[in-house]
């Protein structure tokens, strides 16, 4: 029994020494590899076709990223199952810097609650930065809203109630950001509206300008239609006024002050990929979004942000309550 005794600590002994030697040699290894990033090509997923507000944003970055890091960036459009595709791919990645994800905020805190069986959630990824923020305008048709004397919330909200299942509105898809804002509206408003899901926002705009649907939480790429008289614009979802349009309350003021929803670009990397590389993508993007180019080509489509890793940790993180809230309330699902 000695014997065998001995010889258990000795294995002991030696398993002990090799896991420290091989824990050292792999720390060791990781700071090399850290120190030495980027030392090889670095690829943007973009988990939507090429054209899309989310590839133009990745466009910027990885031709800015690649002067300042001086490695190239390629971006690679990975579209399919609202972004879910492209998502997962990254979610499924070496964490080493070498791959990383341009996406929106439907696809990181609205997909892995929709799905039933959706093969990554909102934790699988590393936050760098949050790019940019966009608010929602709560758009109506504007004939339809002269007939109808709809010229605030509260006006279409009293419609919706005196007149049942007559109030629809439209968005870029079942479970999007769009879609959760509206069935939030009608919660707290406490009224019923028929949700129409379209191929895209562009295409849930043109339906309520066509009139065939009454309304819809759009972007700032609707503008030009409110400034043209085709769309009358309610309110907007951010707690304060935007500059575009001054004089259009937000739904704070309109009463709602819930429906604080907003349209968000960001740049992510697998989970786990070391904070020194997650920092060293944080500043060298920021810095890349700082040429003028960049701040011109989304601008007018948001406001360029740069939202720090741990911020941006957190901002995901509570719109992922809180549209976790709603979804169930609302039983929304998709295969």
């Amino acid at each position: 029994m000695t014997i065998l005794k001995s010889r258990r600590d000795f294995l002991a002994t030696a398993a002990s020494v090799a896991g420290a030697s091989t824990f050292g040699l792999s720390s060791t290894m990781a700071f090399a590899q850290d120190k030495n990033w980027p030392a090889k090509l670095i690829r943007i997923v973009v988990p939507f076709p090429a054209g899309s507000i989310t590839d133009a944003m990745a466009r910027l970055l990885a031709d800015n990223l690649s002067k300042s890091l001086g490695q190239s960036v390629i971006v690679e459009n990975k579209g399919g199952a609202n972004g879910s595709i492209g998502a997962t791919d990254v979610a499924r990645s070496t964490p080493d810097g070498y791959t990383l994800l341009a996406t929106n905020s439907s696809s990181i805190t609205g997909n892995p609650l929709i799905y039933k069986n959706s093969p990554y959630k909102s934790t699988d990824f590393s936050p760098i930065a949050l790019v940019l923020d966009a608010p929602f305008i709560l758009n109506v048709n504007a004939l339809w809203a002269k007939t109808h004397a709809i010229n605030s919330v509260k006006d279409l909200v009293a419609f919706a109630k005196s007149h049942p299942s007559e109030l629809s509105y439209g968005s870029g898809g079942v479970g999007n950001l769009a879609h959760l804002a509206y069935a939030m509206l009608s919660n707290d408003g406490k009224f019923k509206a028929t949700h129409v899901p379209y191929k895209s926002a562009s295409q849930a705009s043109m339906a309520v300008m066509a009139g065939e649907v009454n309304t819809s939480f759009d972007t700032l790429a609707s503008v030009p239609q409110i400034r043209a008289g085709k769309l009358k614009a309610l309110a907007v979802t951010p707690n304060q006024r935007i500059s575009q349009m001054p004089d259009i309350p937000t739904m704070a003021e309109a009463g709602f002050p819930n429906i604080d929803l907003t349209f968000w670009l960001g740049l992510l990397a697998p989970a786990g990929t070391s904070a020194d590389i997650v920092e060293k993508l944080y500043e060298h993007s920021k810095q890349a979004m700082s040429v003028q180019a960049a701040n011109t080509a989304l601008s007018a489509q948001g406001t360029i942000v740069m939202t720090n890793p741990k911020d941006f940790d957190t901002r995901i993180a509570n719109e992922t309550k809180q549209l976790a809230e709603v979804i169930k309330r609302e039983n929304i699902t998709l295969d």
